[in-house]
């Protein structure tokens, strides 16, 4: 993969291998490379680390892993399931400890896309769940791409090997990665825009 290219950083899924947030994150994924973009997971158990504390002076392997790769992301795909109508704790934990990147040259998303993924057994809770995740990155200075994708995980939309049995979820994954890599290649291309410039 040229080196060159922009770097998507996808975090998500959960605990539990194969679920339908890190089954979706892969794919998304996929879409990526073959849209050019070299990319980086961090999903399941590479993202259960300590409770975020702020005023530590170390963090675990994990947790320097992570903000490492944030720090270098042209892009970022976040896929969480919906648990009691919001993104998992595991995740929000995660998400947290992209204050490390406060006084970075690029904090926290700042100039970064972010492409959401939503994963819900039925549609009610999918509207609260996608709200809260697009604030968070906002509060992150990120740019939520417009479209976001909103999968059903009752309908079972993934096969065992990953790959997707559903037309109209690889239609949104599709749409809300070409978003997430095209501004990724712009500004990748642009040497990076930042709101503190």
């Amino acid at each position: 993969m040229d080196k060159e290219a922009p770097l998507i950083v996808g975090i998500g899924g959960t605990m539990r291998p194969g679920s339908t947030s890190e089954m979706a994150l892969a794919a998304a994924l996929k879409m990526a490379r073959e849209m050019g973009a070299r990319t980086q997971i961090l999903s399941g158990a590479a993202l259960l680390m300590d409770a975020y504390e702020p005023g530590a002076t170390a963090r675990s392997e994990k947790a320097g892993q992570l903000v490492a790769a944030l720090r270098q992301a042209d892009g970022v795909l976040i896929s969480s399931p919906s648990y009691h109508g919001s993104i998992s704790g595991m995740l929000k934990n995660a998400i947290d400890y992209t204050e490390d990147m406060r006084a970075d040259e690029r904090p926290y998303l700042d100039g970064r896309a972010v492409g959401c993924i939503v994963c819900a057994d039925g549609a009610q809770a999918m509207g609260s769940t996608l709200f809260t995740l697009r604030s968070i990155i906002h509060a992150l200075r990120g740019w939520p791409t417009p479209y976001a994708a909103a999968l059903n995980s009752a309908a079972k939309p993934f096969g065992p090997a990953g790959e997707i049995k559903d037309e109209n979820v690889e239609k949104q994954l599709q749409m809300m990665v070409s978003q997430v890599v095209g501004f990724a290649q712009r500004e990748h291309t642009a040497g990076g825009l930042s709101l503190q410039h």
